[in-house]
């Protein structure tokens, strides 16, 4: 096990992919750099990055702007999810997760075996150039399980056989902390009773939306264990705070589970705004308020709102906020008992 020294907010590097819209390169710098300057200046800076984000852009984007600003090596940890593979753009739009990633010139290939995902491994380095993945893990182990609807034991191996590379690496220096990103915290659970993480990184399960018992119980567990978790899309890809998509699919009001989603947000905004309470603010608090949670990783689009990321999680929210979301049915009672060491 290794012992991480994680920031609270950690930058994820989707909007560095071209997530929902394509930013020019100035913005994705000035990003990059106030998420710099809003660290600790006595730690390593801590970005989170994929393959699969915008097929490899983002870690292209990111090396490019790390090395425009000058920034050394030693001054930055970055973790990269593997398991996308960058490949050659056949047609107009790329094949995975359909309009969700804008002006892409590549697309990419999930590739979980041991020599795919040292592949992965490589091509990520290669992208970052001056810089490299200091941290790793198997990203979207769920996505690829279920992929085969006839069974799962192969693509289960594939898996295991991933992590023997990973942990080599490890053992040899290259990295040096591996860990498990997935959105179904359940294939999370499933891996980390075969293997040992130094970290997990739970998205879009742990939100002020959707808060699941069992999951809280889970992360309680790798606390006990010494595994730092990580959540990430507390937004739930955007959504509880105005976006049109949730995890990642767009989300039509036409359809009763559409009318739900948006019925559940008017009456969220409606009580945060009855405290004069962001619900950026309110989302990042709740999602970094379970026992055992390490860390959030809060992706931004704009330079202003990476400068109010930073600061989200030290937003004072009155217990009795809390107190109005649980009987207003927004809540669960497990929710509401989160908030008690705010």
């Amino acid at each position: 096990m290794t012992a991480l020294n994680l920031p609270k907010v950690i930058l994820g590097t989707s909007c560095l992919g071209n997530l929902y819209v394509a930013l020019p390169y100035e913005i994705k710098c000035a990003i990059v750099s106030a998420y710099i300057k809003g660290s600790n200046p006595d730690e390593p800076v801590f970005f989170d990055t994929a393959g699969k984000y915008g097929a490899g852009l983002a870690l292209e984007c990111l090396g490019k702007c790390l090395r425009d600003l000058k920034i050394e090596s030693s001054a930055v940890s970055i973790s990269n999810k593997l398991g996308w593979l960058r490949t050659e753009l056949i047609g107009t739009e790329p094949t995975f997760e359909n309009g969700v990633w804008k002006e892409l010139k590549y697309d990419a290939v999930q590739k979980i075996s041991y020599d795919g995902i040292l592949e992965c491994y490589e091509q990520g380095n290669m992208l970052l150039q001056s810089y490299q993945a200091n941290s790793v893990s198997v990203h979207d182990p769920d996505e690829y399980l279920a992929m085969d609807a006839k069974g799962d034991s192969q693509r289960y191996q594939d898996i295991m056989n991933a992590y023997v590379a990973l942990k080599e690496l490890k053992a040899a220096g290259k990295v040096n902390s591996v860990g498990v990103g997935a959105k179904n915290w359940q294939v999370i659970a499933r891996i980390c009773r075969d293997i040992q993480p130094d970290w997990i990184m739970i998205a879009n399960s742990m939100t002020v939306h959707s808060h699941p018992k069992d999951l809280l119980g889970f992360i309680k567990r790798m606390k006990f264990q010494g595994v730092h978790v990580i959540n990430s899309a507390v937004f739930n890809a955007g959504f509880l705070i105005g976006g049109s998509h949730y995890n990642y699919r767009y989300v039509d009001q036409k359809t009763p589970a559409g009318k739900r989603l948006h019925l559940w947000r008017e009456r969220f905004f409606k009580a945060c705004a009855s405290y004069n309470l962001t619900p950026a603010a309110v989302c990042a608090k709740f999602g970094i308020a379970a026992s055992g949670i390490s860390s959030i990783a809060l992706s931004a689009s704009s330079l202003e709102h990476i400068e109010q990321n930073i600061g989200l999680i030290h937003t004072y929210i009155p217990k009795s906020f809390w107190h109005h979301l649980y009987q207003e049915n927004l809540i669960s009672e497990e929710g509401l008992n989160m908030t008690f060491g705010f």
